[in-house]
């Protein structure tokens, strides 16, 4: 087991790029955001069932120990075989000519927003609530991006930059 976690994050990366020209970029985002939710809520489901000691804190048994780092290591790899490299080739595609230097720009500025945020918020919710709801939360996040994908972005596999009419 300790082989198959030694994998770098980057070689999913080329499975997106594998992927992204025959499934398209659609699909790779709605599987990635499906596959980061449902191992956020495994996760979240671990914490919250796990054992509780004052002194110790949160405590894992090996099994819930060991589902935890799988879930943790499957998150990783649906999100660098999907969002991580397919919302960049997205970006380069689905603006106008005219407007896709200040689009890029304000996309990039709400991306690293987002991530920010993510980065703020953990310690916050962490405090107000346990482990457990603060990765249910993200969870929530993750089926929320997969709506949203499958409501507002299109499909550019196959497109021209002409044709991008957003």
């Amino acid at each position: 087991m300790g082989q198959c976690l030694k994998n770098d994050p980057a070689e999913y990366t080329f499975v997106a790029i594998a992927l992204v020209d025959r499934i398209g970029r659609r699909p790779l985002l709605l599987a990635g955001a499906l596959g980061q939710a449902v191992m956020l809520a495994i996760m979240a489901i671990i914490f919250a069932t796990a054992d509780k000691d004052p002194g110790m804190g949160l405590v894992l048994g090996p099994i819930a120990g060991t589902g935890a780092l799988l879930a943790a290591n499957a998150y990783i790899a649906f999100f660098a075989a999907s969002w991580g490299p397919v919302v960049w080739v997205m970006l380069g595609e689905m603006f106008p000519n005219q407007c896709r230097g200040a689009a890029l720009a304000i996309c990039g500025l709400a991306g690293w927003s987002a991530n920010f945020l993510v980065t703020m918020t953990f310690p916050i919710l962490l405090s107000m609530f346990d482990l457990g709801i603060t990765y249910m939360i993200y969870a929530a996040f993750g089926l929320v991006a997969w709506f949203f994908v499958r409501r507002f972005v299109q499909e550019t596999k196959g497109r021209t930059l002409e044709e991008m009419t957003y």
